[in-house]
């Protein structure tokens, strides 16, 4: 059973863990944290295949599922990273509806009898993407929407300015079109009080990231102690 996909059809919200440190370890913890997926980068990350399986198996024991950013969408490397046993696939840079059908073929045939136990996200991150996003979200297979808010500032002209109003604009209409098709939008949290106003609008796939729980927890015992 795919946690995750059980929570996301019983109308919750899920809470995504990125380790940023490929340590298997870290990730099994965060699952008696009371998250339910364990993000898994390569497209920006450092693990290696064998990595990625440890991660994997990591996440399941903590009783969490796991998604994998490859660095390609090519089906074979992308069939190989299920291979070693990771929950799901999320594909960056899909900028229309021909790109994330082929995301959901290259899923489908990869796990065959086991796709619908397997996750499929896919990222708008262009201002191009946000001109077809209705029939993005409508694609059949597709189960995330995660919007990539620094590639998306930075496509819109507005580098390092995510709260441009142009930006919020975008952000809004993806979110609505993923709540009119039926599909989940997906956000990389690292302001949390920002959180519930985003959840309100319909996002139910959060992505936390040990960085941010680390230097705001930092700064907290900091202010607290004193210390410099």
């Amino acid at each position: 059973m795919n946690r995750a996909k059980e929570k996301l059809r019983a109308g919750g919200t899920v809470l995504v863990f990125n380790p940023n440190f490929p340590s298997p370890a870290l990730v099994e913890h965060a699952g008696s944290l009371g998250f339910d997926v364990a993000f898994i980068d390569c497209e920006h990350g450092t693990a290696d295949f064998e990595r990625v399986e440890e991660l994997g198996r990591a996440a399941r024991a903590g009783g969490m599922t796991s998604i994998l950013r490859p660095w390609s969408t090519d089906p074979g490397l992308v069939t190989r990273y299920l291979d070693c046993g990771v929950g799901g696939i999320q594909f960056p840079h899909v900028d229309d509806a021909a790109a994330a059908r082929a995301a959901v073929e290259t899923v489908r045939c990869a796990r065959g009898a086991r796709f619908e136990e397997t996750l499929v996200a896919v990222m708008v991150e262009s201002a191009h993407a946000v001109q077809r996003i209705e029939s993005i979200a409508a694609v059949p297979g597709v189960d995330v929407v995660v919007i990539g808010l620094a590639d998306l500032a930075r496509s819109l002209g507005h580098p390092g300015t995510p709260d441009h109003p142009a930006v919020h604009g975008a952000v809004d209409r993806i979110i609505a079109a993923c709540v009119g098709a039926g599909a989940v939008a997906g956000f990389n949290l690292h302001n949390w009080e920002g959180g519930p106003r985003l959840q309100a609008k319909g996002v139910r796939w959060f992505t936390l990231h040990a960085r941010t729980m680390l230097a705001r927890g930092s700064r907290e015992v900091h202010a607290l102690l004193g210390a410099a």
